[in-house]
């Protein structure tokens, strides 16, 4: 569902601006993902406070000031204007880029979250409406590669927010399916077949389930590890180990899944936490680590849960860049 800018922008707000949301509590689905499109949230026009602001340096030497006496709470809406224009295809909300960014409060140019935390200062950006609507509006409707400085009057972020710029520049698509190295399968674990866009069949062993999380690695990645509080960027299906029935998926919904790994069930920080980007992880969840005796949605009451997630980035949690 489509949600209005102003409360995108105070949901950023509220978290000091971090690049993404929090998911609900415990359930990857409670906060889904809407599927890619090609719309833009917001395709906004360049301004005189926009234009005001300058770009300098590059890599973690870049710099993003607002001169003197710009005021960007007079602009009557958000003003984006584009640094560079890139070669690339359009992106669009539902994308999986990575991106140089910075985002300064207008006032003082206090550096608030900056992708130079990360050593090559690139981070994972998943455009996702619901969760990322700053960076939607910053890099949607643009063609990948370009560089875009945007400025957001304070009243965006609704009663008493302050005014902030960013500066983004996409840098290149990244998988939505594991790219890892394939890693022999564990025996009495369910079994994994992929479909040519990479979703999974799993097939329940005609066994009990386990009593304790398992978890097995299905392909190995070499990216950076999850962390924990990182925000986890994932494909993921999830199906009841009695039936075999599918109770979520990011696949189905058409477009990635992002949330904190301290924001889900127990059994499903564990299969996240410690793994590298690009692996596929196989876990069986029993109910002490998942629902327990209380039922989710679809998910019956004493239900053990079985996932296979595709691990597509990572985003350390934001500290002030110094």
């Amino acid at each position: 569902m489509r949600i209005r800018l102003a409360a995108a922008l105070s949901a950023v707000a509220a978290t000091a601006l971090l690049i993404s949301g929090c998911a609900g509590a415990g359930n990857p689905s409670a906060s889904p993902s809407p599927s890619a499109s090609s719309s833009c949230l917001l395709d906004a026009k360049p301004g005189k406070t926009s234009d005001a602001v300058k770009v300098e340096g590059e890599g973690k030497d870049l710099k993003v000031t607002v001169p003197s006496g710009t005021d960007v709470d007079a602009a009557a809406s958000v003003e984006r204007t584009i640094v560079k224009k890139g070669d690339g295809e359009e992106v669009k909300s539902g994308d999986l880029v990575s991106a140089q960014y910075r985002i300064v409060n207008a006032a003082d140019n206090t550096v608030l979250d900056s992708s130079a935390r990360q050593a090559d200062d690139q981070l994972p950006v998943l455009l996702d409406p619901q969760q990322q609507s700053l960076f939607v509006v910053a890099l949607g409707c643009q063609p990948l590669g370009s560089s875009v400085v945007m400025a957001v009057p304070g009243k965006m972020f609704g009663d008493g927010g302050k005014a902030v710029v960013v500066y983004a520049q996409s840098i290149k698509k990244l998988p939505t399916v594991a790219t890892g190295k394939d890693v022999a399968p564990v025996d009495g674990m369910p079994g994994v077949k992929l479909a040519k866009d990479g979703a999974p069949e799993i097939t329940i062993p005609k066994a009990d389930p386990p009593t304790e999380t398992k978890i097995a690695q299905l392909k190995q990645g070499d990216g950076p590890t999850v962390a924990s509080g990182d925000q986890a960027i994932v494909q993921y299906r999830g199906v009841t180990w009695a039936d075999g029935k599918e109770f979520d998926s990011s696949w189905k919904r058409g477009t990635p899944a992002q949330f904190p790994t301290t924001g889900v069930v127990a059994g499903f920080k564990k299969a996240l936490e410690g793994q590298k980007v690009g692996s596929q992880v196989l876990v069986v969840i029993p109910p002490a680590d998942g629902y327990g005796a209380q039922a989710s949605g679809s998910i019956p009451a004493n239900s053990t849960l079985v996932f296979v997630i595709d691990i597509l980035g990572t985003v350390p949690a934001a500290t002030p860049a110094q």
